[in-house]
């Protein structure tokens, strides 16, 4: 009697634990979405990785700094410390340097364009339309400013310069009052 009452429990125990493993399984690696979802997403590959997903499997699994996305900037390296607990480091130069201010956006000189399409294929974000031998563009909306398609892959010298995005009421910051000031009002 004991070995059927075993048994019986063996097999409500596995069908209940499998019915869990199914019910509440997790896809992934909970820390390496959440790392991805701070990351800028524009796939530019400056932090040494060929896009924000893999660089934040690298950040996960200890193998690159939380300091290597320029897109990102301080901003981006501020909240990545903050999920990991580190303490905050500089930007690393070798992957380039974010711009102070306003970010930049690519634009495409209509008299010099060729209609090459070398721009449009690295483009990660598909800011960039037009067809072969007609001249392209750049939609500023989804532009990140990642310089993929800067020379040498454009063959037509200063076709494509990167300028600041337009000052606009949306993009526009107040400066961060510096502590002597606010001293000065109390």
């Amino acid at each position: 009697m004991a070995v059927i009452i075993l048994t019986l429990l063996a097999l409500i125990f596995g069908v209940v634990l499998g019915y869990a493993a199914i019910r509440f399984r997790v896809e992934g690696d909970p820390l390496v979405e959440t790392i991805d979802s701070i990351l800028p997403q524009t796939q530019c590959a400056q932090c040494g990785y060929p896009g924000c997903r893999p660089y934040a499997e690298a950040i996960a699994s200890g193998n690159a700094e939380i300091n290597q996305c320029p897109p990102g900037g301080e901003a981006g390296v501020q909240a990545l410390a903050d999920l990991l607990g580190r303490d905050p480091i500089p930007l690393n130069p070798e992957n380039g340097l974010a711009e102070e201010g306003l970010p930049l956006v690519a634009v495409i000189n209509e008299e010099t364009c060729i209609g090459c399409t070398k721009c449009v294929q690295v483009c990660p974000v598909d800011a960039i339309v037009g067809a072969a031998k007609h001249m392209h563009n750049v939609l500023d909306a989804y532009c990140t400013g990642c310089e993929l398609c800067l020379p040498p892959l454009c063959p037509v010298e200063d076709c494509i310069v990167m300028r600041p995005v337009e000052l606009t009421v949306k993009n526009w910051k107040w400066s961060k009052p510096s502590l002597e000031s606010e001293e000065k009002a109390a």
